[in-house]
């Protein structure tokens, strides 16, 4: 066997030295203060596959809208500075593309259409539904990318986007809508919290930057508990957005894992 390497060895001579002085104690005091068992470990189960005969799938069953991205048409990007897009100027590029959506007396957000004209003073103000955009480095490349969400009425969803520059255009790389109980920005990641119609549960949905595909990629889907017994969780069962709940703060919480870094608003 070959001699151990310096540092597992000083690791080593360590341990000893702590099993040492616990013996020593255990055997001066007694049963007071004495070392005791845990317990017994439980046996390790391996997971137990189910119907191997069944042929494997070729693609997909449901779209999730993994890996849809395009470039924003009919919005520039003065200097490649996000910053300098107007997020309104976005929303109305956007209601333009799908008029389905907005335009007409029985399409789903047309109530979204009519209120653009209160957003006279900008994202985030009065009547306005569009919501006041948020930056940060969710791509990793050193410059801010854009966080935007505005309300889809009289529907009570929101809807939520990413969006960052490549060569010289505006990509959105991140696209969903969902009766939202809370949004948050941790690291690469956006995580979007939403009502479930099992009592004391909601859905969490965790969106986050993949370089290889130029996307958000949806990384964390399931159903957690938000009472006492805060460590249950369950998979999400559904796809389909939650009951519309109350609008979503202005400004997201503080994410429970991982731990955020600044994001800077306006």
């Amino acid at each position: 066997m070959p001699a151990p390497r310096p540092r597992r060895a000083a690791r080593a001579a360590r341990t000893a030295a702590a099993v040492a002085v616990l013996l020593a104690a255990a055997v001066g005091c007694g049963d007071a203060g004495g070392l005791q068992g845990a317990g017994a470990t439980p046996t390790a189960v391996s997971p137990a596959r189910l119907w191997p005969e069944l042929p494997p799938a070729s693609s997909p069953a449901f779209d999730v809208g993994e890996v849809k991205t395009h470039a924003v048409k009919g919005v520039a990007v003065p200097g490649d500075d996000i910053r300098r897009v107007n997020p309104v100027g976005i929303v109305r590029a956007e209601i333009a593309a799908s008029p389905g959506d907005y335009d007409g007396a029985k399409a789903p957000y047309r109530d979204t259409a009519r209120r653009m004209a209160d957003c006279g003073e900008g994202a985030g103000r009065g009547a306005c539904p569009v919501l006041r955009p948020y930056y940060r480095d969710v791509t990793g490349d050193g410059r801010d990318d854009l966080t935007l969400g505005f309300r889809l009425l009289p529907e009570g969803l929101t809807a939520v986007r990413v969006y960052t520059v490549e060569k010289h255009r505006l990509m959105e790389v991140m696209s969903w809508e969902d009766a939202l109980s809370g949004v948050e920005l941790a690291g690469r990641s956006v995580i979007l919290r939403s009502p479930s119609e099992v009592a004391g549960y909601e859905y969490r949905l965790q969106w986050t930057w993949d370089p290889d595909q130029r996307a958000m990629l949806l990384t964390h889907d399931e159903m957690l508990r938000t009472g006492p017994r805060g460590h249950s969780h369950a998979p999400r069962s559904s796809k389909s957005p939650a009951q519309p709940s109350a609008s979503p703060s202005a400004s997201p919480s503080a994410p429970s894992s991982p731990a955020p870094s600044s994001a800077s608003t306006g």
